[in-house]
């Protein structure tokens, strides 16, 4: 955590951040733009995903900085979820469904990479400096 010194430095916030607006833009087209219930459900999902690395960051301590990636994680399982539903009623196409996936496979194994230094560092957090 001591190479961070705000959550706008973690690679990982990025890249949900990228993701979170593909998923915007997607949901914006044609038939999904009018399913309100998935529409809602994948936005929320994927923003879960960037705001949990935020919020978890923001606690300061090693410890729930680790349970919110975790949180982080699973939203981000959960959106790759969703796009397959996007995928089952038409909304989007094969291509598109493996370009969104890919990029939440990306935000996955950089959440899982950020847990995993997190778990072997030493430093307890900002809050106990």
């Amino acid at each position: 955590m001591a190479a961070f010194t705000k959550f706008e430095d973690i690679e990982a916030w990025r890249k949900a951040r990228e993701l979170c607006k593909l998923i915007f833009e997607i949901t914006e087209k044609d038939k999904f733009s009018r399913d309100f219930s998935l529409k809602d459900q994948i936005r929320r999902s994927s923003g879960s995903v960037m705001d949990n690395i935020a919020e978890g960051f923001e606690r300061g301590g090693r410890k729930e900085f680790i349970q919110f990636l975790f949180i982080s994680k699973s939203s981000c399982a959960e959106t790759k979820s969703q796009l397959y539903r996007a995928l089952d009623y038409k909304y989007i196409d094969k291509n598109e469904l493996n370009k969104w996936y890919e990029k939440a496979c990306e935000c996955t194994k950089l959440i899982v990479g950020l847990i995993n230094y997190l778990k072997s560092s030493s430093v307890k957090g900002l809050k106990y400096l």
